[in-house]
Order: C-alpha cells, then sequence, then structure tokens
C-alpha cells in the first residue's frame, strides 16, 4: 500500500488548509486512518483518526474543535481539513494506515506511511 498526502504549504495563524491522502489500494477502504504530525525537535503525535466507514472520529485535544478527519472511501482519499491553524501547527503532517478498522491513536498500530507534507503556519 502507498500512501501520498498533499496539501501543505504555508498558512498564516487563522487560516486554514486542507490535506489529502490517498491510497494506491482500494482495500485500504476495509481500514482505519490516521493523520499524525512530526515538529523539528519533537516526536512524532497523533493528530486524527478515522474509522473504516467513517462513523467514528477521535483527535488530540490540541486540535479539537478546529481540525475534522473525513474520507472518501470512493475515491480511496482522506482528508484533514484544518481551520484556525496556530503556529504551533507547523509540522510534517502524515497519513497512515490503521492495521484495523479503528481510528485510534497507536502508531504502532499503523502499518503503512505515506510521506510527509509540510505544513508552516507563519504570518
Amino acid at each position: 500500500v502507498q500512501l501520498q498526502a498533499s496539501g501543505g504549504g504555508l498558512v498564516q495563524p487563522g487560516g486554514s488548509l486542507r490535506l489529502s491522502c490517498v491510497s494506491s489500494r482500494r482495500t485500504s477502504s476495509n481500514n482505519g486512518m490516521g493523520w499524525f504530525r512530526q515538529a523539528p525537535g519533537k516526536e512524532r503525535e497523533f493528530v486524527a483518526g478515522i474509522t473504516w466507514n467513517g462513523s467514528i472520529t477521535s483527535y488530540a485535544d490540541s486540535v479539537k474543535g478546529r481540525f475534522t478527519i473525513s474520507r472518501d472511501n470512493a475515491k480511496g482519499t482522506v482528508y484533514l481539513q484544518m481551520n484556525n491553524v496556530k503556529p504551533e501547527d507547523t509540522a510534517d503532517y502524515y497519513c497512515a494506515q490503521n492495521r484495523g478498522v479503528g481510528a485510534g491513536s497507536d502508531s504502532l498500530r499503523h502499518a503503512y506511511w505515506g510521506r510527509g507534507t509540510l505544513v508552516t503556519v507563519s504570518r
């Protein structure tokens, strides 16, 4: 499985950005998906997760109410809508496929990872 994340870029504080993650295999629609991020000098952290059918989502406390994860299984794509971004959201963002159907935050439960897409929040 290959995952391709895109949509990163430079955005001002308070602005919005939408990240996309496309899977190379339709079978990814049977798996939960997650977004993680890693800022310079920091460990990778969970951002958001979604179950295989999109019925349940989970978020890190730091992004609750600002970010929304969604998926379109017909297109094999997972999205991360980022609103009201803050400078501390600056990081490389990675999408990952869960080994199961859940929306959990454990990176060890994610078997496949895409390359990161860089989000920079700055004036």
